[in-house]
């Protein structure tokens, strides 16, 4: 693959395509130059970032679950393309041990792991949508100031991302202690 250097505008091209880069963990990156390419095989395959898992490839597991300028997204089920000129934070970018990982292993949050990376992705999706006050399907009070990180919520937010081992408590205790949920 062909990469040519950044135009003034800061656009490259690669293979015949152009636009913005995607920026991965701080680092940019061209676009694939097939926009059929999801973010999750862009990310394992041409970027080398094995961390994202690819579980069910149909969106309904969360292995791959990636943060996209902050939010939460399934990168199975997302273009690379549609990133171009957006932030992209796999685990891997999340500096050295996070606390959320540091809690998994104190909670015994993991078994094979597999399903890790993308947890914690969307533990740390999921706080920023509780602080910015986004309901979920739980939420009691539409009107209150503020969302309260109960266990129901907890589990409601992390709802769509599955562990095969049957760790969910130690996940859900991990993510209560680094999240401020009582009694998760």
């Amino acid at each position: 693959m062909k990469v040519e250097p950044a135009s003034p505008a800061g656009h490259r091209s690669c293979t015949g395509t152009s636009g913005p880069d995607l920026v991965v963990n701080g680092v940019p990156a061209p676009p694939p130059a097939d926009p059929r390419v999801s973010l999750l095989d862009f990310l394992r395959e041409h970027l080398g970032l094995h961390g994202t898992k690819k579980g069910c490839d149909q969106g309904a597991c969360g292995a791959c679950t990636v943060l996209v300028d902050g939010e939460r997204i399934v990168s199975c089920l997302a273009l690379a393309v549609q990133c171009a000129g957006r932030e992209v934070t796999t685990v891997e970018g999340l500096g050295g041990r996070h606390p959320l990982q540091e809690a998994f292993v104190r909670h015994d949050g993991l078994q094979c792991g597999y399903c890790t990376p993308g947890q914690i992705c969307s533990a740390i999706g999921m706080a920023e949508e509780v602080a910015r006050g986004v309901p979920s399907h739980v939420t009691a009070d539409l009107t209150a100031d503020g969302i309260a990180l109960t266990p129901a919520e907890l589990r409601e937010r992390m709802s769509g991302n599955l562990c095969r081992c049957g760790a969910h408590n130690g996940i859900v205790a991990a993510i209560a202690e680094v999240h401020g949920s009582a009694d998760a």
